[in-house]
């Protein structure tokens, strides 16, 4: 299978990595120092189910360098959604995808409004990593998961093909029949735990053991799920208790990614996270006063550090 990874920071060049070793014509697009070290040395990951390097893989900042892929994994950051697919439109072959591994809940739609909605599934990660040297990506935890899904919810060639090809390179692919609601069940942790850790600037093991912070965590997390539901999909009923749960069990070092971004003067994802909850909640009528606390304390950041 013809892989493209469009984005190869943690999750991007974990799961590429991945794929790779296992035989897959891989091509990293990617930049700066980072692209240099995957010239110059590969790709090596680094973590507690165990080391490996990919020593030669094929990697470039020019999407057109490629040729035509059968499957494009889209791992930008979502401020850079509308060029990154803008770029990667004409290496998509005919029957070919585009799986959005992104934070959020509407980059399925704003790449299929650029390369047709009929190459583009939505989809999820779950892995924590950080690009710890240029070329080197460390991972955190056992959580090696993605799913995805086509808009309609078919389970088509293609998905069930792609998931194979996953499941062979060592990491569990499942394919859904609702992405949405997926989607805005994991937004759920997601989007919280980034408000939290960055509004706190402490990690898992402080931000989900400390009395005062859970109170603030489960309506962070309450408000997400209520917005879900005011749209009719689907929630547990016990998420707001088993994402607290997930959360708790987390290295008690781990950061939300959005912190690193925060940490490194980076741009920030905020707006398509607590941004969209606040919004949608305004909409439908549902209070996000958590949400929109974090909101209005991160927002001089969500650029890059204020001058």
């Amino acid at each position: 299978m013809r892989i493209a990874i469009m984005g190869t920071g943690a999750v991007g060049a974990y799961f590429g990595a991945l794929l790779a070793r296992s035989g897959h014509d891989v091509s990293f697009i990617a930049r700066g120092d980072h692209l240099q070290a995957m010239r110059e040395r590969g790709l090596s990951v680094v973590g507690p189910r165990g080391d490996f390097s990919v020593p030669k893989v094929k990697a470039t900042a020019n999407p057109e360098e490629i040729g035509p892929v059968d499957v494009v994994l889209f791992c930008v950051k979502l401020y850079d959604t509308e060029s990154a697919a803008q770029s990667i439109a004409p290496i998509l072959s005919a029957g070919g995808v585009c799986i959005s591994l992104q934070n959020g809940v509407d980059a399925q739609e704003r790449i299929g409004r650029i390369v047709g909605n009929d190459q583009v599934m939505g989809g999820l990660a779950f892995v924590s990593g950080v690009i710890e040297a240029p070329g080197v990506v460390r991972y955190a935890s056992d959580m090696s998961t993605i799913r995805f899904g086509e808009s309609n919810g078919a389970l088509s060639a293609r998905g069930i093909a792609f998931s194979k090809a996953c499941e062979a390179a060592g990491f569990k692919a499942e394919l859904v029949a609702d992405i949405r609601a997926a989607q805005w069940q994991k937004m759920v942790g997601l989007a919280s735990n980034a408000a939290l850790s960055c509004v706190v600037r402490q990690p898992a093991g402080v931000v989900y053991n400390d009395p005062d912070l859970i109170v603030v965590a489960r309506g962070a997390f309450s408000e997400v799920k209520a917005v879900a539901e005011a749209q009719g999909l689907p929630m547990p009923a016990d998420i707001v208790e088993r994402t607290l749960a997930m959360h708790q069990n987390f290295p008690p070092k781990m950061y939300a990614s959005m912190y690193h971004d925060l940490a490194r003067g980076r741009r920030l994802e905020l707006d398509s996270l607590s941004g969209v909850i606040i919004r949608k909640g305004r909409e439908l009528g549902v209070p996000t006063p958590v949400h929109a606390m974090a909101y209005a304390c991160l927002k001089p950041y969500m650029h890059g550090a204020p001058d």
